[in-house]
């Protein structure tokens, strides 16, 4: 589902980026109040309330993916959909980066390796362009930095999601309202096909969500992480093959790169992995007599 957004955000057209974003936040929300009305899962509101850091991280959270949603539609809506590919794909790398900018970590040599191929590939790109690839970058760190906050936060999808739509939804509807005000709103004026593909915004935004979630649980996080360089891989395709977007030579070069970096990543993820559950199958480790051998190598 996520691979095909960039399908999606076109038909929403002749409402601009803002416009979009707007009623994506405002009936994101809509949605995941219903399924938590459904599920009755709202005891986690007062005590999140209680908790001012945990509110001003889920606040940091909105903004940065109100950022990343926002470039994302940009990016797609004006031609560059193998670009917004790119960000996700980099995505890896850049979480890497941030695990040791700001929390210090160690990383093995094949993670060296990958993030040095991935400057590397950055370079490149920017030859390609003719500009550093700004769009990925933007996307790549937003959705990076997004994701760093949420495991500081560490609540569920779908309270998180409702948490931070709902920080989002005043600005958002006060945006709406201004348009509307202007004459510049494309809701209430271009009949109600358009504006149903508005709300439905909100759909398409919490189903992976929820879907996702639910995989989370039921598939080793490995897979997972293979899993999720189908989507821009998706992105990357349709780029290609249905918009028909360009990739002269040093553009095939730059994401040659990319890929490289992402295969060493996943190999070396693999291997330590593989090495962590024969650790803990060892004697000794079960019953908590023995430290986890390599259990320091799996951070980061």
């Amino acid at each position: 589902m996520w691979g095909v957004f960039p399908l999606y955000f076109p038909l929403l057209e002749p409402a601009g980026p803002l416009e979009i974003l707007a009623h994506r936040m405002i009936w994101s929300l809509a949605v995941v109040a219903l399924i938590l009305l459904g599920l009755r899962r709202w005891q986690w509101i007062p005590e999140l309330l209680r908790q001012p850091r945990r509110l001003g991280l889920l606040a940091l959270a909105a903004t940065v993916i109100s950022v990343n949603w926002g470039m994302y539609i940009w990016g797609v809506n004006s031609g560059h959909v193998v670009e917004t590919s790119l960000g996700y794909f980099i995505n890896p790398l850049v979480t890497i980066a941030l695990g040791v900018l700001v929390l210090r970590e160690r990383l093995r040599p094949a993670q060296w390796a990958a993030v040095g191929i991935g400057l590397a590939a950055v370079v490149v790109l920017t030859v390609g362009y003719g500009r550093p690839p700004w769009i990925s970058l933007v996307l790549a760190f937003s959705f990076g930095t997004y994701g760093f906050i949420k495991k500081k936060v560490n609540m569920g999808g779908l309270e998180s999601l409702a948490a931070e739509t709902s920080i989002q939804f005043l600005p958002a509807l006060g945006f709406v309202v201004l348009l509307s005000a202007r004459g510049d709103a494309t809701f209430t004026t271009h009949g109600p096909g358009h504006a149903a593909l508005l709300v439905a915004a909100g759909l398409i935004t919490a189903v992976p969500l929820i879907f996702f979630g639910a995989a989370a649980v039921r598939v080793p996080l490995s897979t997972i992480g293979l899993l999720q360089y189908l989507a821009p891989l998706f992105q990357f395709v349709l780029g290609l093959v249905y918009f028909h977007e360009s990739m002269p030579t040093a553009r095939w070069a730059g994401f040659g790169l990319v890929w490289a970096a992402l295969v060493i990543l996943t190999a070396d993820a693999l291997r330590t992995a593989r090495q962590t559950r024969t650790a803990l199958r060892a004697p000794g480790i079960v019953d908590g007599s023995a430290p986890v051998v390599g259990a320091g190598a799996t951070e980061g």
